[in-house]
Parts: C-alpha cells; sequence; structure tokens
C-alpha cells in the first residue's frame, strides 16, 4: 500500500514560545508562529503588547462564531490591512453597511452562474495551455504566476468580459506579492505595539499599480451608463454600476464601484491561484493519484471541450480540490472582533481583542481528521468522514458570511486541474520542497517549479 503523502508544513515546537521569538518567526508567515498545541487546542490565548488574541479552535466554538453573523464582526485589524486594496467593501464592511451592500452586489453574482461562467472558464484554461506549451520544459516551470494569471483572467472575463493579458497579469502578480509583504509586516508590528506607518505608506503603492489594471475600465463603463445610458455587456461590473441602494436607491459611486471590484477581483483570482498551485504540486508529488485523475478525465471529456456537466461527475478531481482547500486553505485565519465582555469556555474575553477561527489548525486538527497533515483526496468519500466534512472543513467560511463565490472557485479550480492533467504529466524536480507562507493567503515562498511532460495516449 502506497504510504500518504505529507507536503511540506511548518513544524511546530512543542512549548510555547517567549514574545521575541513568535516575532520574528511571525515575521514572513503566520502559519510560522504556532506551537504544537495551537493545533490541538480548544481556545487558545496569546497576548501581546498591542492585542489580546484568542484562537478557537473546538468545533462548536468555530461554529456559533461563523454562524454569529454580525454578533462577530470583521476584526479591525484586518479591515486597516486591506483597506488600501479593498477600501470599505462588502468583504470588510460590518452590520447595516455590510448588509446593505451585500444587498447590493448580490446581484452582480448572477453572472457567476456556472453554466454562464463554463465557456469563459475552458477559453482562459485553453490560454493557459497555450502558455505551457509555448514555456521551456526541459527546465522546471514556475506554476505560482502562471496560476495567478489563469485564475486572474478567468475572474477579469467575468468582471469586465475581456481577458487578462500578461503584461498585466505580470503586473498583478509581482504587486500583490509585494503588498502581501509589507502588508503583513505592518500588521505584526502593530499587533505587537510597534509604529507601522513605513510599511502601511509603501503598501500604497502596490495597491495602486493593481487598481491601475482596471481602473480605466471601470472609470469608461461607469462614465458611459451614468452619463450616455451605455451598457455594453451584461457581466459583474455592469451589475455593480447599475446597482441600487435598498432603502435610498442611490447607485454606488465611482470609488464604491472600484472597492466593491476590488474585493471581487481580489478574492476571485488570488485564493483560486493558490489553491491550483497546491492542487498541481501535490499531485506531482504524488503519481499514483495524478493518473487516477487523469483516467477519470479522459475517461468522462476525451479530447472534447470541458462541461459543467462533465465536471459534476469528476469525483475525483472534486476530492482533490477539497483536500487542498483542507491542508492549504488560501486563508489561514479568519480574524473576528469581541464587541463587548464575554465568558468563552473558561476564558473571560475583552472588547477588542481579536477572536480568531482558523482553518489552518481545525482542519489540520488530529481529533478532526486521520492523518491530518497527509494529501488523501479520498478521505472525502469515505462515509465515515462525512460529519467532519460538515463540521470541521470550511475554507470558504460559514454562516451569512460565507464566501459567495464557492461553486466558481470549484468549477474553475476543477476546470484547470483536468485541463492540465489531460495534457501534462507532472513531477517535482529532484530536491525542490516548497516552503509556504501564510500572510493575506498561502503561497509558495519562492514560487512552484514542476516538471511537465505531454501526455501519450
Amino acid at each position: 500500500m502506497t504510504q500518504p503523502f505529507t507536503p511540506p508544513y511548518p513544524e511546530p515546537p512543542r512549548t510555547r514560545r517567549g514574545l521575541v521569538k513568535r516575532f520574528f518567526r511571525g515575521w514572513h508567515s503566520w502559519i510560522h508562529v504556532l506551537f504544537e498545541k495551537s493545533y490541538t487546542m480548544k481556545l487558545g490565548e496569546i497576548r501581546m503588547p498591542g492585542q489580546t488574541m484568542y484562537i478557537a479552535n473546538e468545533l462548536p466554538l468555530v461554529d456559533q462564531i461563523l454562524r454569529g453573523g454580525t454578533a462577530y464582526p470583521k476584526h479591525r485589524e484586518l479591515v486597516r490591512n486591506l483597506s488600501p486594496l479593498i477600501g470599505n467593501s462588502v468583504f470588510s464592511a460590518n452590520g447595516e453597511d455590510w448588509e446593505s451592500q451585500r444587498a447590493m452586489v448580490n446581484p452582480a453574482f448572477a453572472h457567476t452562474a456556472l453554466n454562464r461562467s463554463m465557456p469563459l472558464m475552458v477559453a482562459a484554461a485553453d490560454d493557459l495551455l497555450a502558455r505551457l506549451d509555448a514555456a521551456d520544459k526541459g527546465k522546471p516551470v514556475d506554476i505560482d504566476p502562471m496560476m495567478t494569471h489563469v485564475a486572474a483572467d478567468i475572474i477579469f472575463r467575468t468582471l469586465f468580459s475581456e481577458p487578462l493579458d500578461e503584461r498585466r497579469s505580470n503586473i498583478i502578480h509581482t504587486a500583490f506579492g509585494r503588498f502581501q509583504r509589507l502588508a503583513h509586516s505592518a500588521s505584526m508590528l502593530r499587533l505587537y505595539g510597534f509604529p507601522a506607518r513605513w510599511f502601511e505608506k509603501r503598501s500604497l503603492a502596490p495597491a495602486k499599480a493593481i487598481h491601475e489594471v482596471f481602473r480605466p475600465i471601470v472609470e469608461a463603463r461607469h462614465e458611459g451608463f451614468h452619463q450616455r445610458g451605455e451598457a455594453p455587456h451584461k457581466d459583474i461590473l455592469q451589475s455593480l454600476i447599475e446597482a441600487k441602494h435598498p432603502e435610498t436607491g442611490d447607485p454606488f459611486t465611482l470609488q464604491q464601484v472600484m472597492d466593491q471590484v476590488s474585493t471581487v477581483f481580489l478574492a476571485g483570482h488570488e485564493t483560486s491561484a493558490s489553491t491550483m498551485t497546491w492542487a498541481l504540486y501535490m499531485l506531482a508529488e504524488c503519481a499514483h493519484i495524478q493518473n487516477a485523475a487523469r483516467t477519470e478525465v479522459q475517461q468522462l471529456a476525451g479530447d472534447a471541450p470541458l462541461t459543467a456537466a462533465m465536471l459534476k461527475d469528476m469525483g475525483a478531481i472534486r476530492n482533490i480540490f477539497r483536500e487542498t482547500l483542507r491542508l492549504y486553505p488560501p486563508v489561514a485565519f479568519f480574524p473576528r472582533e469581541v464587541t463587548c465582555p464575554m465568558p468563552m469556555r473558561d476564558k473571560s474575553l475583552e472588547e477588542g481583542a481579536m477572536l480568531v477561527v482558523a482553518p489552518w489548525l481545525t482542519q489540520r486538527n488530529k481529533d478532526n481528521w486521520a492523518c491530518p497533515h497527509s494529501f488523501m483526496p479520498e478521505r472525502f468519500e469515505d462515509p465515515a468522514n462525512a460529519e467532519m466534512v460538515r463540521q470541521a472543513w470550511f475554507p470558504f467560511g460559514r454562516g451569512p458570511r460565507v464566501c459567495v463565490g464557492a461553486g466558481f472557485a470549484q468549477q474553475e479550480v476543477m476546470t484547470v486541474i483536468a485541463s492540465v492533467l489531460r495534457r501534462y504529466r507532472l513531477s517535482v524536480p529532484d530536491g525542490f520542497r516548497p516552503e509556504p507562507i501564510s500572510r493575506l493567503t498561502i503561497r509558495p515562498r519562492t514560487g512552484m517549479k514542476l516538471m511537465f511532460d505531454a501526455v501519450r495516449l
């Protein structure tokens, strides 16, 4: 029997580290500050000079917090961290502001309907294959920027009804990597009570570089509609431009449209790019899983263009998607704010404290999953795991603030995985082992280099 593969993750020390050691280990990545007990504790407490943090890992607490809605708003640190990139949008807003924004943007997500978006995904996947075909496959290919490109291309087509070229994709990949580094450093300093203004100011430039990729499109379409009644496309952008406040009837301003577009674009490409990158890496490490998945794709699709109906029957590909999200949830931590003093388990939570639900921890807890750090997609077919799938798998969140793009993300990731496997056999270069780092999302620290060999039928 083949031993399950355990992909890389930071090996936690057994004992709690001091503040200084945690600071330096966490300077590059949140998951590097965790210790062994973090993966099994019920409700952890970390006191730092600038913030007290509680980490809820017990399943009933996780459910209580995620389903609590406005009782557990997004923490101000998260809002501040993302503000240069997404402003005040449906992701970062709280309370009545969030409720009205959600009502305004909900119609836009009709454009992510699976049958409507499938041709866009297939076209973007075909363009990815063309880029892979053109790459020098005699040496390792870094798929990290390639996955950013295809994921951003898919959401670009859905948002704006046009494809994303390589030049603008490279701008996004480079700028977002830089924004993550700077925003993470600023957040670390604030949590430890240090000034962070230098890093905050430096993060404005990469955020602006990302905005400038789509600002001309948004400005032209916003002006065209409000001044001349033009509506050239039926897409997410047009729905946001035409949206009206549920009570006042006011439309979004240009800046508000930019904030919502930035949120949809960030959530719609970065999380999917992370999932695709880690999925292809683990498949490259596990030839038997890769071969079985390829056989499934060939039997169900042959050489025909992929359809939503085909994907529905691809259980192996779906389980790879689910298991990748279990091991590498793109957003590893969901920070909420304690709005008033409250008891929780054996602790008294003070107002303003950070209350964290962590998919990274709960989904790797040995009390919830057997071999929790191993890549075993077949676990999602085991009836014995059905309850844990419902309770201890929540990469898209849960409750009223669950990610509305979960189905869209599943379909696009499955489309890309199936397309790549049908064309190429993947392997890992000798000596290569990626290091995951967790900032806003979980990405490989120095890229993801894989070997591609054409499949011969």
